[in-house]
């Protein structure tokens, strides 16, 4: 059993990190693409956007921009989580599977 636990696990990771999200701050000025296993892939920034004199709001518009995304990719996580824990209930179960989400 926790071997096939480990396998539904490395399955998981996978598809996780296939789902893509993206996430702006400053109308577009920051763009932050994450996937659902939480990992950050890219961060672009429109630097005619930005006033780079202004290193603070730089450094607010990625956290924001970063916040947003890893909010989506748990979002996303959480979903495929529920799908999988109903994937896993035996036939008839009906919806035990809605316990978990």
């Amino acid at each position: 059993m926790f071997g096939n636990m480990e396998e539904m696990q490395k399955q998981m990771k996978a598809k996780l990190s296939a789902i893509k999200v993206e996430a702006e701050a400053g109308d577009g000025a920051v763009r932050v693409t994450a996937n659902a296993a939480r990992e950050i892939l890219n961060i672009s920034i429109n630097k005619e956007m930005l006033n780079w004199e202004d290193k603070e709001e730089i450094e607010d518009l990625v956290m924001v921009a970063v916040n947003r995304a890893l909010a989506l990719a748990t979002q996303k996580e959480a979903e495929e989580t529920q799908n999988m824990i109903k994937d896993m209930m035996p036939p008839g179960m009906g919806g035990l599977g809605d316990l978990f989400g």
